[in-house]
């Protein structure tokens, strides 16, 4: 029998959002012994799926709107991540000394083993999987989750003191996770989530992740980026660099040079693979892969176990994932791409001519450099959903200055994009869904956006077969 957290047992908590996180909050609070109130905004046709889920755990669902008294009469508050922590309820619950947490922050509180954190405006997923894979591949025990889909409060009853908790932070996690892990990693910083941010608020949110640390804990920072480099004058304990460039200063690090990848300890340079190894397609992968031997590195994870899990790591869903060959042309889906940095990462992954899938809803991000760039690598373009008039507008403009004759269509829907990009396509050709946008203008989320993708090729390239 589990030995139930006191400081739970008997309490009145609300949970501020039924997502992903709200689930696993409500599954370990009740388990826990807490009067558990879930508070969403949503319907409960809309959030039907969630209280399925749910279904027989003692819980009261307050759903409909965000009340206050829910939050405000508590004695412990939850927020999801994603959740404005400026809401009215969660500031009349501030207001009244009401203690405010989230997933992400108990976690940290409770685990009994290291902590890995891993975060960044792009890679996140990519490089968590891979350092998950390397803890397997050297048969060292450890557990995978938070951003990645997986909920972190679940995973408590298996970790160990010798149990590593591998996590992928975002932003909106970090915002209220109050304690950083014992590595922490920082892959990029770049403009992103201006929607609901500015640039030095949304900077100051990834710095959070090294913040609480101590001088006995680990900083693994991109020595390639402006901004997570300069996060090491904040770092409390040592920094592993990484660098794509040749080897960076410092006892430790993982660097490109010759053509392969290296991890430094002291003064011993141990190859880990060629980068022609790598399984992976573009550079910005290569910044992946650097991220996570450093990671493990920093971890005393074995060189050999590191080498064999890149070799041996499949690409994940979503993530310039192919699809299908269908008239000649290859179908990949890469619809974890929702700002124009990422999806510029993605043409460049790629020699063949691109018809690209674009648009989506926009996050208030700058479009000039982007459609200067895409119209001068892409054959064809189709914009669709609620940003497809801002898009064709930028890249029209773009396309007359560069004197191109560039076809950029705008249609409402993807299957509407899909079906303009076949005509527009030749065999040889990538047709690629990498949209620069979130999804939220027409799915709840990017996998929803990519899974419809998917399903639309299949059915043509079947046909086409």
């Amino acid at each position: 029998m589990t030995l139930k957290r006191e400081f739970l047992v008997g309490k009145r908590v609300t949970v501020l959002g039924l997502g992903i996180e709200g689930v696993d909050l409500v599954r370990y609070l009740t388990s826990q012994g807490a009067n558990v109130t879930v508070s969403d905004a949503k319907s409960p046709e809309a959030l039907s799926a969630r209280i399925k889920e749910l279904d027989k755990l003692p819980v009261s669902f307050s759903l409909g709107e965000n009340r206050i008294a829910d939050a405000a009469e508590a004695d412990m508050l939850f927020v999801s991540q994603g959740v404005p922590l400026t809401l009215p309820a969660i500031e009349a619950a501030r207001e009244q000394g009401v203690q405010i947490s989230s997933m992400t922050r108990l976690f940290l509180e409770q685990c009994p083993g290291p902590v890995i954190g891993i975060t960044g405006s792009s890679g996140k997923t990519t490089t968590t999987a891979l350092v998950a894979a390397m803890f397997k591949a050297a048969d060292r025990k450890h557990v995978v989750g938070g951003n990645i889909g997986t909920g972190l409060l679940g995973l408590l009853e298996c970790i160990t003191p010798e149990t590593t908790a591998i996590l992928e932070l975002s932003h909106s996690q970090l915002e209220t996770a109050g304690r950083s892990p014992h590595i922490a990693c920082v892959l990029n910083v770049t403009p992103n989530h201006l929607d609901r941010y500015s640039w030095d608020e949304y900077m100051m949110l990834k710095l959070g992740i090294l913040l609480e640390q101590s001088r006995d804990d680990v900083a693994v920072l991109n020595l390639d980026d402006e901004v997570a480099c300069s996060f090491a004058t904040e770092a409390p304990g040592s920094v592993v660099w990484f660098s794509a460039a040749g080897p960076p200063a410092g006892e430790k690090s993982a660097f490109v040079q010759g053509g392969s990848i290296f991890w430094r300890q002291g003064s011993v340079d141990t190859k880990i693979v060629d980068v022609e190894e790598i399984p992976l397609r573009g550079a910005h992968n290569v910044q992946n892969v650097l991220a996570a031997v450093a990671v493990a590195g920093a971890a005393g994870l074995p060189p050999e176990a590191i080498g064999k899990a890149i070799r041996e790591f499949q690409p994940i869903k979503h993530r310039l994932e192919f699809i299908a060959i269908a008239d000649g042309a290859s179908y990949y889906n890469d619809t974890i791409a929702t700002t124009p940095e990422r999806t510029l990462a993605a043409l460049a992954s790629f020699d063949e001519r691109i018809v690209l899938l674009l648009g989506g809803r926009e996050k208030h991000l700058p479009l000039e450099d982007f459609a200067e760039q895409a119209v001068a690598r892409c054959a064809a373009i189709v914009c669709f959903g609620e940003s497809a008039g801002l898009f064709e507008e930028a890249l029209a403009s773009a396309a007359g200055e560069a004197d191109l004759d560039l076809p950029i269509e705008r249609v409402e829907m993807l299957a509407d994009a899909l079906e303009s990009a076949r005509g527009l396509a030749q065999p040889g050709d990538v047709v690629l869904l990498s949209p620069a946008c979130a999804s939220y203008d027409a799915y709840q989320n990017f996998e929803e956006r990519g899974d419809d993708f998917r399903r639309l090729v299949r059915e043509f390239a079947g046909k086409a077969e």
